[in-house]
C-alpha cells in the first residue's frame, strides 16, 4: 500500500505542476507536500498510514548519510595531507541484525559509502559482514556505531 500512495503522491504533484504551469523544482516540492497533505487527511486505514511516518525518516536519514559522508571525507583529507596521521587498519566481525539480501546490500552499500571502511564479505549464513577499517581504536565501540548508526536506521525504514 505504500508503493501506492507513493505514487498517488507523485501523480498529484505532477498534476499540480501542470495545473499551475510552472516546471520548477520548487512548485513540483510544494506541490508534493500539499498532495502529501492530502493523502494523510483522507488515509484512515492504519496500514497506510505507515508511508506518512515513512517518509520523513527516509529524508532524515538522506541527511544522516550525507553528513558521515561529508565527516568522513574531512577524516580521509586531514590523513592524506598529515603524514604522522595514525592509521590502525584492521578487519572486524560485524554481527548483523538484517536479514535479508536487500537489507544487508543497503547497509553494506551505506557503510563502504564512508571512507576509511570497506566491506570485505558476508558470511554464508548471511549473520556476520567483515568489514576492513582504517581507523580502529576500539572494536566494540565500532560495531555499536554502525549498528546505532546505520542499521538501526536502516531497518526502521525497511521494516
Amino acid at each position: 500500500m505504500t508503493k501506492s500512495l507513493l505514487l498517488s503522491n507523485l501523480l498529484l504533484a505532477i498534476i499540480w505542476v501542470m495545473a499551475t504551469g510552472t516546471l520548477t523544482e520548487e512548485n513540483f516540492i510544494f506541490g508534493f507536500l500539499i498532495s502529501f497533505m492530502i493523502l494523510y487527511l483522507i488515509t484512515i486505514n492504519k496500514e497506510e498510514r505507515k508511508y506518512f511516518t515513512m517518509l520523513p525518516k527516509l529524508v532524515t536519514f538522506i541527511f544522516f548519510m550525507l553528513w558521515e559522508i561529508i565527516k568522513a571525507n574531512f577524516q580521509a583529507v586531514r590523513d592524506s595531507l598529515y603524514a604522522k596521521s595514525k592509521l590502525s587498519p584492521a578487519i572486524v566481525k560485524y554481527p548483523l541484525e538484517a536479514e535479508s539480501d536487500v537489507e544487508i546490500t543497503l547497509l553494506a552499500n551505506l557503510v563502504s559509502l564512508t571512507p576509511g571502511t570497506l566491506i570485505m564479505d558476508v558470511s554464508d549464513d548471511k549473520k556476520v559482514m567483515y568489514i576492513h577499517v582504517l581507523h580502529l581504536e576500539n572494536k566494540e565501540v565500532f560495531i555499536e556505531e554502525v549498528r546505532n548508526k546505520f542499521e538501526k536506521r536502516l531497518l526502521e525504514l525497511m521494516r
